[in-house]
C-alpha cells in the first residue's frame, strides 16, 4: 500500500511538472513568434520542460521540509531562516541543472539561464512552500475531521446502546413482578411464564451490541413476549397483526417494538376488565417501512397527554429513532378514529443484505 502511494504520488507531481512544461512552453514559443525570434517547437520545449522537470526533483525535498520545519507560530522565525538559506541553495542548484541541460538542447547560454532566472526560481521555490503548506494544512484538518467523526460515531453508538439497554430491566421487572402476582393464584402460569422469560432472555442476549436487526427478527423476538403476556392476561389480550411479505427483510432498530406493544398493553388493556385488542401492522411504501401499534383502549386524553409521552418505552423509542435516523424518520402518536391510540413510525426501507454490501464497500 505504501508503495503504491509513493508511485501514485510521484505520477501526480511528474504529470504536474510535465502541464507546467508544456503551459510556459508555449507561451516561450508564442512570444518568439511575436517578437520575430526563430524559435522552434521543439526548442521552446527545450527551454520550458527542464525548468519544470528540475522542480519536480525538488519537490519531494521541499514537502519533508515542510513537515520538519512548518511555519508555525512557535518556531516560525527560525524555521523561515532556514527556509530562506534552503531556498537559495535549492535555486542555484536548480539553475546549474537547468543551465547545463537547456545550453546543451537550445541556443540559450547556462550563464544567461542563470541569471535571468534565479528571481523567478527563488519566487517559484516560497510558492511551491506555501503550496505545500497549504496541501498539509488540508491534509492535517482532514485527519482531524475523521477522528472527530469516528468518535461522535463512537458515542452515537454508546447512547444508542445505554438506550436499548435501558429496556431490558425495565420490561424484565415488569415481567418479574407479573411472574411474583401469579404466583400465589396460578402456580403453573408462574411456571410457563419463567420459562418464556427464559426464551426471551436468551433471544435479548443473541444481540447484544446489535443496534438493527431485521423484522422478521424483532417479531420473533415480539412474539416470545407476546407469551408472556398473553400467560398474564388470557382471554383480555387479543393480538392481530398485519405484516407486509416484502417488509420482513427491512431493517428495524433492536428491541423497537416491544416497549411499544407493552405501552398499549400498560395503558389500552391492563386497567381494564373488558378484552381489548393490539394491533400490529408494517407496510413497505415508496422506499419507507411503517410500522404501527395500536390499541383499543381510551387513548390519550387531552386532560393528561403528556402521560404517556413520559413514559420510558415511548421516550426511548424517539431517542432511539433520532440517534439512528435523524430527520429521515417520523413519530406520532394519535388517537384512533374510534377508541384507542395509534403510535406510528417510519424509517428508510433498507434490506438486511444491503447494509452488510455497503459495510463490505467501506472496509
Amino acid at each position: 500500500m505504501r508503495a503504491k502511494q509513493i508511485i501514485l504520488r510521484s505520477g501526480v507531481i511528474l504529470g504536474l511538472g510535465s502541464l507546467l512544461g508544456l503551459f510556459f512552453a508555449s507561451q516561450i514559443f508564442m512570444n518568439a513568434l511575436y517578437s520575430n525570434y526563430e524559435m522552434t517547437w521543439s526548442a521552446a520545449l527545450g527551454i520550458a520542460l527542464p525548468q519544470w522537470y528540475a522542480w519536480v526533483v525538488f519537490i519531494p525535498l521541499i514537502l519533508w521540509l515542510t513537515r520538519r520545519l512548518p511555519l508555525e507560530r512557535a518556531k516560525w522565525k527560525r524555521n523561515l531562516s532556514i527556509h530562506l538559506l534552503v531556498s537559495i541553495v535549492i535555486t542555484i542548484l536548480k539553475l546549474v541543472i537547468v543551465g547545463v541541460v537547456s545550453s546543451s538542447v537550445t541556443w540559450i547560454p547556462s550563464r544567461t539561464v542563470s541569471v535571468s532566472y534565479f528571481h523567478t526560481n527563488l519566487f517559484t521555490y516560497w510558492a511551491l512552500l506555501g503550496f505545500a503548506h497549504a496541501f498539509d494544512f488540508y491534509r492535517k484538518y482532514r485527519e482531524r475531521e475523521l477522528k472527530a467523526s469516528q468518535l461522535e460515531a463512537r458515542l452515537a453508538q454508546t447512547q444508542l446502546q445505554v438506550l436499548k439497554m435501558q429496556l431490558h430491566p425495565h420490561f424484565l421487572f415488569n415481567t418479574l413482578h407479573t411472574i411474583s402476582s401469579l404466583m400465589h393464584k396460578d402456580v403453573e402460569a408462574a411456571d410457563r411464564m419463567i420459562a418464556q422469560l427464559s426464551d426471551l432472555l436468551r433471544l435479548t442476549l443473541e444481540n447484544v451490541g446489535v443496534q438493527e436487526v431485521s423484522l422478521k427478527q424483532e417479531l420473533e423476538f415480539l412474539s416470545s413476549y407476546l407469551e408472556i403476556e398473553q400467560t398474564r392476561f388470557q382471554d383480555r389480550l387479543r393480538i392481530e397483526t398485519d405484516i407486509d411479505q416484502e417488509a420482513l427483510d427491512a431493517l428495524v432498530p433492536n428491541l423497537i417494538l416491544q416497549p411499544l406493544v407493552e405501552n398499549a398493553i400498560r395503558h389500552g388493556i391492563e386497567p381494564y376488565a373488558v378484552p381489548g385488542k393490539v394491533e400490529i401492522r408494517a407496510r413497505s411504501e415508496n422506499g419507507r417501512l411503517n410500522l404501527q401499534i395500536s390499541d383499543d383502549g381510551p387513548g390519550i386524553s387531552d386532560a393528561k397527554p403528556s402521560r404517556i409521552n413520559e413514559g420510558i418505552g415511548l421516550a426511548n423509542t424517539k431517542a432511539r429513532l433520532e440517534q439512528l435516523y435523524g430527520a429521515a424518520h417520523r413519530f406520532e402518536l394519535n388517537n384512533t378514529d374510534n377508541s384507542g391510540l395509534v403510535v406510528s413510525f417510519s424509517i428508510p426501507f433498507k434490506l438486511a443484505h444491503e447494509a452488510t454490501v455497503a459495510e463490505n464497500q467501506d472496509d
